[in-house]
């Protein structure tokens, strides 16, 4: 099962380097030290992980003794020196992430310039440790968490950061960190422990408006060598085209593709569980696929009860993603975290995936500091010790999905209440009234006409009284239906709009459960 503290990665990631005029009050620290340099390439890399596949694990060692003493506070305390950054006068540059408790495994990091590596070596003089009360002098030899990314223009700020096992985010487009991207998934909510396999060493190159990270991946089943190029647009937004190679230690039950990791506590259509007065708090509030076949589909994302795993068996698929459409303010009211500014990552799969499934797993939460949410592609086939594969993406960090196309309307909402007629009284208990809203594509422009039609599907119970019509004064068309059912078992529904024989809309799937 996934767990992961949120709130010590996310303010990790927006505290501020310490400002260059502090320098002048402290000792002079010396400038970035690396190591010598050694040949490099990414196929040197590759060969390096499949000959580590063939030898057995070894855990890394242990810093808790002194990692553990740094919690939540004195981290969030802890300042990077900006004059030891590395290409300090390139388009971007490099600054590193201090370990703590919560990010407590240390990574090799190199620069990459030439064809040769050179090793950034650690030292504490790294960082200023005064707000925190930490001794630097019992720090030696700790080494780094991670690194960032800074740019100078138009506003200085990081976008891209790797920190802890093999996470890594960016800012997007409105320079709002929230959902994760990570370099492979072992075994997520199954009955056995998941495995996090980490980027024991990272190697960063810079190539103009274009960053290249390398990653050598470790964990007890696997290993993998990784290459991220990383660009960054006018817009804001990031796109990654990703190469990996993977090489297995042992069998595995279930491997997660290009898995993306979010947080959903509730949103609009799920009230009852807003304990907070905030109206929503979620970094995705959806899961949208894009299928082999081309159809497109939205499915909202739900805070379960127990852990719930949904399979959306495919082949080929041309896209999926876990996106934040709701960038409205109004509806999250939440000027602190800034929930209507979180970046979606859309996967674009490159080359032939063959056959599997988008997994979506759920968990539930019952607040905002753990990433609850999992998406990733599921290969079909057995993994088995001693096998090898290879996977090319393109990662997309921007507001919504690229290239969503113009001749269908996406959903723009989901809500439920009380089936029957609105004020009767008494109302019929064993309904359930969905409402579900659409805007673009062809329903912009279309004016009030009744003969499109909502088609509703369910796997359970009774579906009566679908509708759908255009919200007067917009854009949107809603489409309404109530459910009528027994018991506690969940149904899945599906619904998309139809004019004739011409489909409207993207498929709305749900998975309600009485």
């Amino acid at each position: 099962m996934l767990v992961t503290d949120r709130r010590l990665l996310l303010a990790a990631l927006s505290a501020s380097l310490l400002p260059q005029g502090a320098l002048t009050a402290l000792a002079q620290p010396s400038a970035i030290r690396l190591g010598p340099a050694r040949p490099f390439s990414f196929e040197l890399l590759a060969a390096r992980a499949r000959k580590n596949a063939t030898q057995p694990y070894k855990a890394p060692s242990s810093r808790a003794s002194i990692v553990n003493t740094i919690d939540y506070d004195a981290a969030n305390k802890i300042r990077f020196r900006p004059d030891h950054r590395l290409w300090p006068k390139g388009t971007y540059s490099a600054a590193f992430f201090h370990l703590s408790r919560f990010s407590h495994e240390p990574v090799l990091l190199h620069a990459v310039e030439g064809g040769r590596a050179r090793e950034i070596l650690y030292g504490p003089d790294y960082f200023d440790y005064g707000a925190a009360g930490l001794d630097p002098r019992k720090l030696a030899g700790l080494g780094f968490a991670g690194f960032r990314l800074l740019e100078k223009s138009p506003m200085p700020g990081d976008w891209l950061a790797f920190q802890g096992a093999s996470y890594f985010r960016t800012s997007g487009q409105d320079r709002q960190y929230g959902i994760s991207a990570r370099g492979i998934a072992i075994n997520t909510a199954l009955a056995t422990a998941e495995e996090f396999p980490r980027f024991s060493e990272l190697w960063l190159e810079e190539r103009g408006e274009t960053v290249n990270v390398y990653a050598l991946l470790d964990g007890p089943s696997i290993t993998g060598a990784y290459r991220f190029d990383a660009r960054k647009d006018k817009s804001g937004a990031v796109t990654m085209n990703v190469h990996c190679r993977l090489f297995f230690r042992a069998d595995i039950s279930r491997l997660g593709v290009a898995p993306l990791t979010s947080m959903y506590w509730y949103g609009e259509n799920e009230r009852r569980k807003a304990a907070d007065w905030r109206p929503e708090i979620h970094d995705s509030d959806g899961l949208a696929i894009w299928t082999g076949k081309g159809e497109r589909i939205w499915r909202p994302l739900i805070n379960p009860n127990g852990v719930q795993t949904n399979s959306f068996v495919d082949n080929n698929p041309k896209g999926f993603g876990l996106m934040q459409r709701d960038r409205d303010f109004d509806n999250y009211q939440d000027d602190g975290a800034h929930y209507h500014k979180r970046p979606g990552l859309w996967v674009e799969p490159r080359g032939n995936w063959g056959a599997g499934a988008v997994q979506l797993v759920e968990i539930p939460t019952e607040d905002e500091t753990h990433d609850n949410i999992v998406a990733y592609w599921r290969p079909e086939g057995d993994i088995d010790a001693g096998d090898s594969r290879t996977f090319d993406y393109r990662l997309h960090w921007q507001n919504s999905e690229p290239a969503f196309p113009k001749n269908i309307a996406r959903v723009v909402a989901t809500r439920l209440g009380r089936g029957g007629i609105p004020g009767a009284n008494p109302w019929p208990r064993d309904k359930q009234k969905f409402v579900v809203d659409f805007s673009g594509g062809p329903l912009s422009q279309m004016p009030v006409r009744f003969d499109v039609t909502a088609v509703v599907t369910a796997s359970r119970g009774k579906v009566a009284d679908a509708y759908a019509l255009k919200v007067t004064g917009t854009d949107r068309w809603r489409a309404g239906f109530d459910l009528q059912m027994d018991g506690n078992a969940p149904a899945d529904l599906r619904l998309f709009l139809r004019l004739g024989n011409r489909t409207l809309s993207e498929t709305w799937l749900y998975q309600h459960f009485p």
